[in-house]
C-alpha cells in the first residue's frame, strides 16, 4: 500500500516538471531561455546564405561569367554580312597569329603600359608630400589632384587636344618662351603615344594618391618615432621605412594600373582618329578589337582578340602575384 501511494504521488510531479519551464537561475534546475534548443538546420542556413550572396552572384554571372563564355564561343565563329554566324574552328586564332597589325598593337600597348607605370612613383611622392604634417591647404591639393578622376574622359581628351595642338596649343606656346620649337604632338608618330600616356598618368593620379594616402596614414607613429631616436633622416626614413610599409598599397596600385593600361581605348579613340598618320604607332589591342568588331563587323575575329587580351591580363596578374612575395612586406 505504501509503494502504491508513492507511485501515484510521484507521477503528477514528474509530469509537471516535464511540462513546466524552469526559471533561469532557479536552484536545482537548468536555466533555459524561451528559444533555447531551436537550431537552424543546414537547409535553412543555406537559404539565408543564398539570400545574401544571390544578388552578387547573379550580377557576376550576368555581366562577367556569361559574357566571357559567350565571347569564347563567338571566337570560333564568323559573322555573315547580313547577320548570323558560322562555325569556323580555329581560323580566327590562326588569322590572329598571322595578322601584322596585332604585333604592332601589342607593342604599342606594352609601351603605353610601361610609360603608365611611371605614374606610380609620382603618386607615391605626391602622397608623401600631402601627408606631411603642418602642410597648409592639404585638402585643397587633394581636391585638385582628384578632379581628373571625376571628369568625363571626353572633356579630358578635348582639353588635352587643345594643349597639344601644333598651331595654337598651350604647350608649344610655353616652349616658345624658352626658345624651343614645338611640334604636332598628336600627329607625330614618334610622340603621339607618349603624349597620350602622359594624359593617362595625369588622369589616374588622383586615384593612386588617395590609395597611397590611406596606406601612409596606416603606418604606426611609433615606427617613425623609433627611427627619429635612432637618428634617421627624412630620406632614410622614406626609403627604409615608408616604402617597405607602403609596399602592399604599391602592389595593389601596380596591379590595377597594369590592367587599366592594357585596356586603354578611350584616350586613343578621342584624341586621335582613324585618318591620323600616327595611328599605326598608337593603335592598341583594344582599339584593334574595336575596329574588327564595330567598324569591320567581324565579331568572331574581335572575340578572338578580346580572349587573347584576357589571357594576357591573367598571365601578367599571376606573375605579379608570384613576384610580390619577394618585395611586398605585410605587417
Amino acid at each position: 500500500m505504501t509503494d502504491l501511494i508513492a507511485q501515484r504521488t510521484a507521477a503528477p510531479i514528474s509530469e509537471l516538471d516535464r511540462g513546466r519551464s524552469a526559471a533561469p537561475g532557479e536552484p536545482g534546475r537548468p536555466g533555459r531561455g524561451p528559444r533555447a534548443g531551436r537550431r537552424r538546420g543546414p537547409a535553412q542556413s543555406a537559404w539565408w546564405a543564398l539570400l545574401f550572396i544571390g544578388p552578387t552572384a547573379a550580377g557576376l554571372l550576368a555581366f562577367y561569367i556569361w559574357p566571357t563564355i559567350r565571347t569564347f564561343i563567338l571566337s570560333f565563329t564568323e559573322s555573315g554580312p547580313f547577320g548570323g554566324s558560322e562555325f569556323v574552328g580555329l581560323d580566327n586564332y590562326v588569322r590572329l597569329i598571322e595578322d601584322p597589325e596585332l604585333l604592332g598593337a601589342l607593342r604599342n600597348t606594352a609601351l603605353y603600359t610601361v610609360i603608365a607605370l611611371v605614374g606610380i612613383p609620382i603618386a607615391v611622392a605626391v602622397a608623401a608630400l600631402l601627408n606631411t604634417a603642418g602642410l597648409r591647404g592639404r585638402s585643397v591639393y587633394r581636391t585638385l589632384y582628384f578632379i581628373p578622376v571625376v571628369t568625363m574622359p571626353a572633356a579630358i581628351a578635348l582639353v588635352w587636344r587643345m594643349i597639344y595642338n601644333g598651331d595654337y596649343g598651350v604647350l608649344n606656346e610655353m616652349l616658345s618662351v624658352f626658345g624651343i620649337d614645338g611640334r604636332s604632338w598628336l600627329t607625330d608618330p614618334s610622340t603621339a603615344l607618349v603624349a597620350i600616356a602622359v594624359v593617362g598618368i595625369w588622369a589616374g593620379l588622383g586615384t593612386n594618391i588617395v590609395i597611397f594616402l590611406a596606406g601612409l596614414q596606416g603606418i604606426p607613429d611609433t615606427v617613425m618615432e623609433a627611427a627619429d631616436l635612432d637618428g634617421a633622416g627624412p630620406v632614410r626614413k622614406f626609403f627604409s621605412i615608408t616604402i617597405p610599409l607602403l609596399s602592399p598599397s604599391i602592389f595593389f596600385v601596380s596591379v590595377i594600373s597594369v590592367i587599366g593600361a592594357l585596356q586603354v581605348f578611350d584616350l586613343v579613340y578621342m584624341m586621335l582618329g582613324r585618318s591620323n598618320p600616327a595611328m599605326p604607332n598608337t593603335r592598341t589591342i583594344v582599339y584593334l578589337f574595336y575596329e574588327a568588331g564595330f567598324s569591320d563587323n567581324e565579331r568572331g575575329y574581335a572575340a578572338a582578340i578580346a580572349f587573347l587580351l584576357l589571357i594576357i591580363i591573367l598571365v601578367l596578374t599571376v606573375v605579379q602575384f608570384r613576384l610580390q612575395k619577394k618585395w611586398v612586406h605585410y605587417e
